[in-house]
């Protein structure tokens, strides 16, 4: 994610980390390279000048001259900006009126924006344990409904069907009357998109809004479309009282333009961020924690936050407690081990969020190998379940037929075993103090994100 503006930001900043002494002369030269940087991101010309303005309105000031290191005080300024201009900090959702709570979902075709009905749907399904129902006033895009239909099976969420017979205002206040009849507690109403911005739309769209009165209107906007995001929400906003906006596509946004642009151009809140494909890859969009990855320090928190949410805690407590028996750790272990990973979308999800990986070298990244994930649980999945219980049943023989079955060798194989034992020898240090709990107390220890050397 950003992948491109967090290498061409630190290389602009890494010069002036070591100064001793800034100075107008060498802040004007990292300035300029990290405006170049902006701009080569497809951030708003109008968002680079105010950010490059008030940095170098801080970076001249008081605050730097009196550091003890005021190369570091320039990265602590230049981080702190990169809030402001997201936002500063997290904003929630507004649920708090009569249910149901009404939020309406616009946004261009191709955004996603089915997609993320039911991302949203999950989302607040599992971390507000809220009910919720949604339902498609699409009556244009052929099989937009039942693609709803579809995705609200694979959450649990409750479907209102409607038809392309109808119009958009009567499937909205429909599935207004059947919410309340079902007690729910959220309705979530997908709109049509278009190709682009049309008076049609936006009449019917209003005509919806002026209809159900939602507390919250999304606008569902693809980050990889730059700044043209932040313009085209910023249309809608002009018609439509927007209250946030949900970037889609960011993990394979490598510049990050419409995370920086959006909320300066519309005054409006990012508040949540797509971050792959399958339903559970939606983040709440923290401006602080953003700005650290984009620095390359990481977002620790997120990832103990992912671990803990995503973790099946029944399965972590009883591995805690097999681990402080003094029982061994065996590869039937090590499978779900490997599952919760998958879970949290992969090894190289898991590292972005790691202070300094976000900065190494492509070639060092490109290293990681997310397909040896599956074929270890190929291999774990084509041994006997005694194979797996004592691994120590595992001769040539056995191997070769493993290998074959799981369509490896027997090198990657032996490979996997080897890293296997890496974790039996790891698990037994966490014999004395349950995972899960050590998790929480790092996530207690955690204070403000530390500045790069």
């Amino acid at each position: 994610m950003f992948d491109n503006l967090t290498e061409r930001l630190n290389d602009s900043l890494r010069k002036i980390r070591g100064q001793g002494r800034l100075t107008e002369a060498n802040i004007q030269d990292t300035l300029r390279e990290v405006r170049t940087a902006l701009l080569e991101a497809d951030v708003a010309l109008p968002v680079v000048k105010d950010f490059i303005e008030h940095v170098k309105d801080r970076a001249l000031g008081q605050e730097v001259e009196k550091s003890l290191t005021p190369g570091q005080a320039m990265v602590k300024i230049v981080h702190e900006e990169l809030k402001n201009i997201m936002g500063v900090s997290l904003e929630k959702l507004n649920l708090a009126c009569q249910p149901p709570a009404v939020i309406l979902m616009a946004g261009l075709q191709g955004a996603g924006k089915t997609t993320t009905v039911a991302k949203l749907a999950k989302w607040l399904k599992e971390n507000e344990r809220k009910s919720v129902v949604v339902t498609s006033a699409d009556v244009y895009r052929p099989a937009a409904i039942e693609q709803l239909k579809t995705l609200a099976g694979e959450v649990k969420a409750d479907f209102f069907p409607s038809e392309a017979s109808q119009k958009p205002v009567d499937i909205a206040l429909d599935a207004i009357a059947y919410a309340r009849k079902k007690y729910a507690d959220v309705l979530i109403v997908d709109t049509a998109g278009r190709l682009h911005i049309d008076e049609e739309m936006m009449v019917e769209i209003k005509d919806v809004h002026a209809a159900i009165k939602p507390i919250e209107t999304l606008f569902v906007v693809d980050s990889m479309t730059g700044q043209d995001a932040a313009n085209t929400a910023k249309a809608f906003h002009d018609a439509l009282p927007l209250t946030g906006v949900i970037l889609t596509k960011t993990d394979g946004d490598a510049r990050g333009g419409a995370a920086l642009s959006i909320r300066h151009i519309t005054g409006k809140p990012i508040k949540f961020m797509g971050v792959g494909e399958k339903t559970a890859n939606l983040e709440l969009f923290h401006p602080d924690r953003l700005a650290s990855r984009i620095l390359g320090m990481g977002d620790v928190l997120s990832l103990i936050e992912d671990v803990e949410r995503k973790m099946d805690k029944e399965k972590a407590e009883k591995l805690a407690k097999k681990i402080q028996k003094g029982k061994t750790f065996n590869l039937e272990d090590y499978r779900d081990q490997l599952n919760q990973l998958k879970a949290m979308g992969g090894v190289m999800a898991m590292m972005n969020k790691l202070p300094g990986v976000a900065t190494l070298p492509q070639h060092v990244k490109d290293k990681v190998n997310e397909k040896e994930l599956f074929q270890q649980l190929a291999m774990i999945d084509s041994m006997t379940p005694k194979e797996r219980l004592d691994p120590e049943l595992l001769n040539n023989s056995r191997k070769n037929r493993i290998a074959h079955g799981s369509g490896t060798d027997i090198q990657e194989l032996n490979k996997m075993l080897k890293q296997f034992e890496q974790m039996q020898k790891l698990m037994k240090k966490f014999k004395k103090g349950n995972i899960m709990n050590m998790m929480r107390g790092l996530k207690g220890q955690i204070g403000r994100p530390q500045m790069p050397m």
